[in-house]
């Protein structure tokens, strides 16, 4: 049985990780960019969002506030 919570202690670890490590990317994508680009609500709003609502917060951003990258 030992065995069996370990295997769960370490997949809930993952996940938290991979949790952690998106929130920081949307952070630093919404940081980086422009205000003309971040759609429907303020940069701080967004943010504020993507902390409350890890990680469904990071995905809204994703889909809906982030404006289109265009290359230089």
């Amino acid at each position: 049985m030992s065995v069996q919570l370990n295997a769960v202690v370490a997949v809930i670890a993952v996940g938290i990780a991979a949790a952690i490590a998106w929130d920081a990317f949307c952070l630093r994508d919404l940081m980086r960019a422009d205000q003309a680009r971040v759609r429907y609500l303020p940069k701080w709003a967004w943010a504020a969002i993507c902390l409350i609502t890890c990680p469904w917060g990071g995905l809204l951003y994703m889909i809906v506030g982030r404006g289109p990258v265009g290359r230089d």
